[in-house]
C-alpha cells in the first residue's frame, strides 16, 4: 500500500510539471493566456460597436441578445467537448454528425412514446447515451485501434450521419412530447434554459481541466505523450475517457437543438464541427494540444455568434461571412505558431 501510495504521489508530482505553470502561479504562459482573452474581450467589444453602428437598437434589444445567446448555446456546449480533445493533441471531426444522430434517435417514435408513458428524461438519456456512445467508440478506435483522430472521426462523422438518414428515413420528426418542450423551451430570470445550460456545461469545463487531475493528464497527454506515459499516466485510457467527453457534449448539444428547432433531423449540426473547431482555436486552445482554456474557447464562440448575428442583421451574403472566418481563423493559428516559437526561444 505504501508503494501504490509513493506512486502515485510521484505520478501527481510529475503531471505538476508536466503541466502550464499557469495552474500554479502568475507565468509566462498563464500572462500570455491571459492576454489572449483580453484580446478577444477587446475583439468582441469592437463586434459590438459594428453592431451598434450598423443595426442601431435593433442590435442593443434583449431579444436580439438572446437571440445570439441562444445560437452560441449549441455550438457553445460542443466546443467546450472538442477543447479536451485539442488540448489532449487530437481532433473530433465527429461532433456535429453525432449531435444530428442524437437529435433523430431522441426523437423517434418509440423514444418519445416512452417520454410520454415515463417521463421527458428518457428523451434526454437517450441523446446523452447516444453522444456518450459514439465519441467512447471514436476513443477506442483512436487509442487501442491506433488509428489516426483526424481519419477515425471521419468516418464517424460520415457514419453517424448516414445511420441518422437511415433512422429516420430522412424525415424530420417532429417533438411532441410536452412536457420536454416546456422545459427546455421555458426561461429562467428571464435567460433561456439552454443558454443556462451552456453557462453550466463551460464552468464545469473549466473546474474540469483546471482543478481537477483529469484537467492535468489531458494537458501533459496533449504537450507530450511519452512523457506522460513514462510519468505514469494511462494514456490510452484517458483518450477514451476525452473522446467520451466531446461525445456527450454532442448529447447534450442534441438535447438543446431538440428544444431549440422542435425536432429531430439528419441535417441537424451540419459542420458544426468546423465551427466547433475554429472557435476553440481562436479562442486560444493550441491546435498541438497541450494548452487549452476554455474561458478562450465561450469568448470565441461569443465572437462568431455576434459575427453572425451582424450579416444577419445587415442582410450580407453568406460566402462574405465564410470568407471572413477562415481568414479569421488563419490569423488565429499563424499567431499560434508565433506564440509558440517565442515560447521555445
Amino acid at each position: 500500500m505504501s508503494l501504490d501510495r509513493a506512486s502515485e504521489s510521484h505520478t501527481s508530482s510529475v503531471e505538476r510539471d508536466l503541466s502550464p505553470a499557469g495552474e500554479t502561479g502568475p507565468t509566462a504562459a498563464s500572462r500570455l493566456s491571459l492576454g489572449h482573452s483580453l484580446g478577444l474581450v477587446l475583439a468582441l467589444a469592437a463586434l459590438v460597436v459594428i453592431g451598434m453602428l450598423t443595426g442601431g437598437e435593433r442590435f442593443l434589444s434583449m431579444d436580439n441578445l438572446m437571440v445570439i445567446l441562444r445560437q452560441a448555446a449549441v455550438i457553445g456546449v460542443i466546443s467546450v467537448g472538442v477543447t479536451f480533445v485539442i488540448t489532449s493533441g487530437g481532433i473530433d471531426l465527429s461532433v456535429g454528425s453525432v449531435m444530428g444522430l442524437a437529435t433523430v434517435w431522441a426523437s423517434t417514435l418509440g423514444t418519445q412514446a416512452l417520454a410520454n408513458d415515463i417521463h421527458w428524461g428518457v428523451m434526454v438519456l437517450t441523446a446523452l447515451a447516444v453522444g456518450a456512445g459514439c465519441g467512447l467508440i471514436n476513443g477506442v478506435i483512436i487509442a487501442y485501434g491506433r488509428v489516426v483522430a483526424f481519419i477515425a472521426t471521419l468516418a464517424m462523422l460520415v457514419a453517424a450521419r448516414g445511420f441518422a438518414e437511415v433512422i429516420s428515413g430522412r424525415q424530420t420528426q417532429i417533438v411532441s412530447v410536452p412536457d420536454f418542450l416546456s422545459t427546455f423551451r421555458a426561461e429562467f430570470l428571464g435567460v433561456p434554459v439552454i443558454v443556462w445550460i451552456f453557462l453550466f456545461v463551460a464552468a464545469a469545463g473549466w473546474f474540469l481541466l483546471n482543478r481537477t487531475t483529469f484537467g492535468r493528464r489531458t494537458i501533459a497527454i496533449g504537450g507530450n505523450p511519452e512523457a506522460a506515459r513514462l510519468a505514469g499516466i494511462k494514456v490510452k485510457r484517458h483518450q477514451v475517457k476525452v473522446f467520451a467527453l466531446a461525445g456527450l457534449c454532442a448529447g447534450i448539444g442534441a438535447v438543446m437543438m431538440l428544444s431549440r428547432t422542435t425536432a429531430g433531423s439528419s441535417t441537424h449540426g451540419y459542420l458544426y464541427e468546423l465551427d466547433a473547431i475554429a472557435a476553440v482555436v481562436i479562442g486560444g486552445t493550441l491546435l498541438a494540444g497541450g494548452r487549452g482554456t476554455i474561458v478562450g474557447t465561450v469568448l470565441g464562440v461569443l465572437v462568431f455568434a455576434v459575427l453572425t448575428n451582424i450579416f444577419v442583421q445587415n442582410n450580407l451574403d453568406q460566402s462574405v461571412q465564410a470568407l471572413v472566418t477562415g481568414a479569421i481563423i488563419v490569423v488565429a493559428v499563424l499567431l499560434q505558431q508565433r506564440f509558440a516559437r517565442e515560447g521555445r526561444t
